[in-house]
């Protein structure tokens, strides 16, 4: 079966992030019109209309003391979104309201939304300085908060995340290394995932959380794609490696469970979808993970 290649989820956002404006003071205050439009959020969950698209409101429709963050333009027009009294408090598979969202938006309109919201999260929870403890304010339209009383200067942070294909064998005989942690869904199988950790390249960093995880040594790893995950601010960065032998030790406090997986059992999984019958269930369309299962069944043609 020829599987087509899927977009990946919250990339291509429409929007220019126009630094330029950010950056420049006079521009940015100019911005503040009639003109300017307003992402609607009910909290950090986006506001939908009935065609399954995002609203966008006025400058009016938001608190006068609301602090904005600048997005960028789009359709030459500035755009912005107003930072909630709170960020995230919780992980964000618990609110069906975030999910629901991401089957119904459109591709642009997911990516747009990714965006605005890791960047208002990241206000939220970072109201104060981490060198002095000090109130915080916006700056350069909100890609910046300064401190004035130390003149500490914090930037929205992204972290790194590796997610790697871990294959064994070669042609017909070779198979894929999947795990399953203990909040997925049942039947859930997915990639190995885990953070970047500083003093780490993405190789060393894909290493190491496999022989953690799975206790399988790999080399010859490679880059595959990468993704923006807004949950609450990460690159899910995709990759592939090579494991000589095929013996697992796992590491129960991360993996639920760990299998490998023939070609044959990941393409029926594949096609019979996260609600089908087949060998688990895949990770669903809107994660990277699924990109890399279709990715690895394509080099097997």
């Amino acid at each position: 079966m020829n599987l087509p290649k899927p977009h990946i989820a919250f990339s291509g956002s429409p929007i220019d992030r126009a630094d330029h404006i950010r950056c420049d003071p006079d521009a940015l205050a100019g911005c503040m019109g009639w003109r300017a439009r307003l992402l609607m959020l009910d909290g950090l969950a986006p506001v939908i209309d009935d065609a399954g698209m995002l609203v966008w409101g006025t400058l009016a429709d938001c608190d006068e003391d609301a602090d904005l963050v600048f997005l960028g333009m789009m359709d030459e027009k500035p755009c912005f979104a107003a930072i909630p009294d709170e960020g995230a408090t919780g992980p964000s598979y618990a609110n069906p309201q975030i999910w629901a969202a991401i089957q119904a938006l459109a591709p642009p309109d997911l990516a747009l939304y990714g965006g605005a919201r890791s960047l208002v999260d990241w206000h939220a929870r970072h109201r104060f300085c981490a060198r002095c403890g000090s109130p915080t304010k916006l700056a350069k339209g909100g890609w910046q908060r300064d401190c004035a009383a130390c003149e500490a200067q914090h930037f929205p942070r992204t972290d790194p995340v590796t997610i790697m294909l871990v294959t064994h064998g070669e042609g017909e005989d070779r198979k894929l290394l999947l795990g399953r942690q203990p909040r997925f869904p049942p039947r859930a199988f997915s990639a190995l995932a885990g953070f970047v950790e500083p003093g780490e390249s993405i190789e060393e960093a894909v290493a190491r959380e496999v022989l953690e995880e799975a206790g399988i040594a790999v080399r010859d790893v490679t880059y595959i794609a990468s993704q923006p995950w807004p949950f609450p601010s990460q690159l899910m960065i995709g990759c592939h490696s090579h494991a000589d032998e095929d013996a697992l030790t796992i590491d129960e406090t991360e993996l639920e469970e760990a299998r490998w997986f023939s070609q044959n059992e990941v393409q029926a999984a594949m096609e019979a979808g996260r609600d089908g019958n087949g060998p688990f269930a895949p990770p669903p369309p809107a994660a990277i993970a699924n990109v890399l299962l279709r990715w690895w069944l394509d080099q097997g043609k």
